[in-house]
Parts: structure tokens; sequence; C-alpha cells
């Protein structure tokens, strides 16, 4: 049985491939949570055995669910995202299904920026009159 934590494999046929534990190394990410988007469909690593082998195809599809991911799209959005890249019309239509989505997340986090902003002055106001009152106490 070879382990999930053996070296680059390398073959004429399917080019470069990664074990689990070398992927999850890559983008430092758990095991488990690569299996966990392997488990959704997200990535489907070749099955040697036991083993998962990872492709290029595999790397790239991780590298873009993490993306999404720090950028706060739903998995369900990224899924979408990465399939469009095997369409026919494949990178144009990807390409342009992402901005409509930058679009309508930068839309989100600039309403919640400005949100977050006026929280902030309303503390900032409600801190001044404590202080105010505050004083006024001190002066009784």
């Amino acid at each position: 049985m070879t382990s999930d934590t053996s070296t680059t494999h390398r073959s004429s046929r399917t080019g470069e491939t990664w074990t689990i534990a070398q992927v999850a190394e890559a983008f430092d990410v758990t095991h488990r949570t690569v299996r966990h988007y392997e488990d959704l469909g997200l990535i489907s690593p070749e099955r040697r055995g036991t083993q998962r082998v990872y492709h290029r195809r595999d790397r790239t599809r991780l590298g873009l669910i993490l993306r999404g991911k720090r950028l706060g799209f739903p998995l369900e959005e990224i899924r979408t995202i990465i399939d469009l890249f095997d369409a026919p019309r494949g990178r144009r239509t990807q390409l342009e299904y992402v901005l409509d989505q930058i679009d309508e997340r930068r839309t989100d986090l600039e309403q919640r920026l400005r949100d977050v902003q006026d929280a902030i002055a309303e503390l900032g106001e409600f801190e001044r009159r404590c202080r105010d009152d505050l004083g006024r106490l001190d002066h009784v």
C-alpha cells in the first residue's frame, strides 16, 4: 500500500501528480478540508487503490475554491464559477459570470462597510455623551 505522504509521481500519460498531503501543504489546508471539497464534488482526484492522486486540474480547482471562500462566495457560487471553466465557451463564460458575481459581492461588502462605519460613528457619539455625563458628575 502506498502512503499519502509519498513523493510526487510522474507519468508521461498524466503529467505531474500530487498526494493529498502535498496538496494540503501547498494550499495550507488540512487533509479534511481537501476531502470535504472532494465529498462536495468540487474536486475529483483520481483513485489508485486507496490513494488519492491529484492532477493539475484538481489543484487549479482547489485554488479557485479557496480564493472564492476568501472573497466570501458561498460554495454553490464557487461550484458554478469553476464548472463554467469546463463549459464549451469556457473561460469567457466563466469570466463574465465572475465579473457579475464580483459586482454583487463588492456592492454587498461596500454596504457592510458603510454599516460598520455608521456603527463606529454611533459608538463614538455615545462615548462622547457618556464622557460628558461623567464629567458633569465629577463636577457636582
